[in-house]
């Protein structure tokens, strides 16, 4: 199955359970703006390389908002995240964790891996 050709209630619910897994608390703005970016980044991975100009000012508009508060609440759902998350599932998707002294993934990286492995994971269904 291709992401694109998913239904989207599905689709939400599958990259909310990544990311509770991941420890991204639900009730944060960033939470909500990171499972756009991720399906929409999921959905074409074209957004990924060019997140400053396309991601954030697209999640911005669906949400009413601005690009750089969308920047930085999905940067502040990341590093609570990392602090706070599943760490096997960290290292699991991304080869480090907190433990391995490397620094939390940027906002693109986190993005872009999270929807790569969905895009993987849906074709193998």
């Amino acid at each position: 199955m291709d992401i694109a050709n998913m239904n989207e209630v599905d689709l939400e619910r599958y990259v909310t359970r990544i990311m509770l897994d991941m420890g991204i608390p639900a009730h944060l703005k960033g939470y909500h703006y990171l499972r756009e970016a991720i399906i929409l980044s999921g959905k074409d991975m074209e957004a990924v390389s060019s997140v400053t100009k396309l991601l954030y000012p697209t999640v911005a508009k669906r949400f009413k908002t601005t690009d750089q508060k969308v920047e930085r609440a999905i940067r502040n759902a990341i590093e609570v995240s990392w602090t706070r998350g599943n760490i096997d599932t960290f290292e699991e998707l991304f080869g480090y964790s907190v433990g391995t002294g490397k620094g939390r993934p940027t906002n693109s990286e986190y993005i872009a891996r999270i929807a790569d492995k969905i895009r993987l994971d849906l074709r193998d269904l």
